[in-house]
C-alpha cells in the first residue's frame, strides 16, 4: 500500500512511518497541507493518515479539496483533537475513519486492513 502521512510532529511522524515501512508498506511524510497538497497531486495513494492541526493549516482544507477532486483515496484523521464535533467534521469531510492521538500502531494497523475492504 502506498501512504502518505501529514504529520508535523517529528516523534509521531516518525513512528507511524517506521510501522508503515515495517509492515511493507511505502511511506511519504510531509509536515504541512502545501507538501501534502503537492504530493496527492503528482502521486496516486492508496491512503492519507492526516492530522488535523498542521503549521499552516486544518487538515480538514485537505479533506474537503481531496473530496471536491473526486479523489476516492482513503483517509484517516490521526489527531489530539477527541471532541465528538472534531470527529464528526472529519466524517461528515469524507474521512474513511478517526483516531485520537494517542494510539497504539497496532490499531492503525487494524484500521487500515478494515477500510482496505
Amino acid at each position: 500500500m502506498n501512504v502518505l502521512v501529514v504529520e508535523d510532529n517529528i516523534e509521531i511522524g516518525d513512528a507511524v512511518s517506521a510501522h508503515m515501512v515495517g509492515e511493507g508498506h511505502t511511506v511519504d511524510w510531509c509536515r504541512n497541507l502545501k507538501v501534502a497538497s503537492r504530493r496527492l497531486v503528482s502521486a496516486n495513494y492508496d491512503l492519507v493518515l492526516l492530522d488535523l492541526r498542521l503549521p499552516d493549516g486544518n487538515g480538514l482544507s485537505l479533506l474537503r479539496d481531496i473530496r471536491a477532486a473526486n479523489n476516492t483515496v482513503r483517509v484517516i484523521i490521526m489527531t489530539a483533537q477527541d471532541q465528538y464535533s472534531d470527529r464528526l467534521a472529519g466524517i461528515r469531510g469524507g474521512a474513511d475513519d478517526f483516531l485520537v492521538k494517542p494510539f497504539d500502531l497496532r490499531e492503525l494497523s487494524a484500521r487500515m486492513k478494515l477500510i482496505r475492504h
